[in-house]
């Protein structure tokens, strides 16, 4: 029958002294009431947990087993407060992120070089995967943190938003010329133009296929690629007219290298957080929104 767990803490300071009165000063309780305790776990028991002398207390062999046990228990237990301590002093824990390779490179790598610096103790680990199989990590409970473009229906997650996107069509203006030349000036990009988006396991692609549709526009040329990156550098090198976030491109579309091609029906934002299980929330989990919300990040 499982015992009040003070019954063997008392007795394991009693065996550990030697001695009832060091135990009282050492639990900060009365003498009788230790002897109290102990009769009450031996008679429990069934057996005597000690005998008694003018010099203090002596464990039975029945005594020494259940002593070695409890030992065992309660030296696991002080490990664990000073574990638990040193993950409060020092910032130590772990966070697993996951996150597709887009958004890992523009949104998550440049604020984590600075977390890193600041909090070295905690540990991260990033999962590089679609967003579709973070969502489903998430709901798993196999990583702590998910940074996504906000789902429509995100239950029964919590989302922490970091950012807004917008989502826009481009390419060089050379490759927009010589399309406007070869098929007029009223040419229909999406029947003319051979059109960059990414593959349909992609959320993006999902987002934009829902945009298409409901504008009813239907692109006759089409090249799905895997990633982001590779899309920009295509659109980049005049090969057609890319799908991509505007916010990734900013650089490309001040130098120039690409523009932004006007659509008559603008895409809607899209919003950027991070995604958690309510209930969840850790330690590094704190201080790593506080950190967000520091550097200036939404949250």
């Amino acid at each position: 029958m499982d015992q009040n767990l003070s019954q063997y803490k008392i007795f394991y300071e009693v065996a550990k002294a030697g001695n009832i009165s060091k135990a009282a000063k050492e639990l900060f309780i009365s003498q009788p009431a230790i002897s109290k305790s102990i009769s009450k776990l031996e008679d429990n028991l069934g057996v005597a947990l000690f005998t008694r002398n003018s010099r203090g207390v002596q464990l039975t062999e029945e005594g020494k087993l259940l002593f070695h046990h409890t030992k065992t228990a309660f030296e696991a237990i002080n490990r664990g407060e000073l574990e638990l301590k040193r993950v409060k002093d020092f910032n130590i824990g772990h966070l697993r992120i996951g996150v597709s390779n887009t958004l890992c490179k523009y949104i998550l790598l440049p604020y984590l070089k600075g977390f890193i610096e600041k909090y070295p103790h905690i540990k991260i680990t990033i999962e590089s995967q679609s967003t579709t199989h973070t969502v489903a990590m998430l709901e798993q409970q196999q990583i702590d943190l998910g940074l996504i473009a906000e789902p429509s229906n995100r239950r029964p997650l919590l989302f922490n938003p970091v950012m807004e996107i917008q989502d826009i069509f481009v390419s060089t203006s050379a490759y927009l010329e010589n399309l406007y030349l070869r098929e007029g000036k009223n040419a229909d990009l999406f029947q003319t133009g051979n059109i960059l988006l990414l593959d349909k396991n992609n959320m993006t692609r999902k987002y934009i296929d829902e945009y298409l549709n409901e504008n009813q526009i239907i692109p006759n040329q089409l090249l799905e690629i895997t990633t982001m990156d590779l899309l920009i550098e295509f659109a980049k090198i005049g090969l057609g007219i890319g799908c991509v976030i505007k916010e990734f491109v900013q650089d490309e579309l001040d130098k120039k290298e690409l523009i932004e091609v006007p659509m008559i029906a603008g895409i809607k934002k899209r919003t950027v957080g991070f995604a958690y299980n309510p209930g969840s929330v850790s330690t590094a989990m704190e201080i790593f929104f506080e950190a967000m919300q520091k550097a200036g990040i939404r949250g």
